[in-house]
């Protein structure tokens, strides 16, 4: 499965989590959108790419109204985690903690789906690490 990053997160997000995951002994891809596309790419162009190569993964800041041509990515089949709008103002290195903590379970819920779907992960992280799925619109 390949995990993309997009461009309004740090590239040294998916450099970090790619190296702690390297011995889980996974076949997963993760890297962020400039290492595989030019960074004026339009949204268009790399969403319909990394939809054709299949089983794909983005990790998102962008707001589901704004950035990301929303119609688009939905009928994708590309399943997408939008960071939901409390990680927005956190500082850098609590942010990258905060994915961190995260990451096992994203990577479990996108192992677990066939098929598009769409996720918000909160900031907070309680129990299990809960995802509210985002319906079409």
């Amino acid at each position: 499965m390949k995990f993309m990053f997009d461009n309004n997160l740090p590239p040294s997000f998916a450099q970090a989590i790619k190296a702690l995951s390297e011995n889980k002994n996974n076949n997963h891809e993760i890297f962020p959108l400039k290492e595989r596309f030019k960074p004026d790419t339009e949204d268009e162009t790399w969403i319909r790419e990394l939809s054709a190569s299949g089983d794909a993964c983005v990790i998102t800041q962008d707001r589901l109204n704004k950035g990301m041509e929303a119609g688009l990515l939905s009928d994708s089949g590309l399943i997408v985690f939008f960071l939901d709008k409390s990680w927005v103002n956190q500082k850098f290195w609590d942010k990258a903690i905060n994915l961190i903590r995260w990451w096992p379970r994203i990577v479990e819920q996108a192992e677990g789906i066939a098929g598009g779907a769409s996720f918000s992960v909160p900031w907070r992280f309680s129990g299990k690490g809960k995802f509210r799925q985002i319906k079409k619109r």
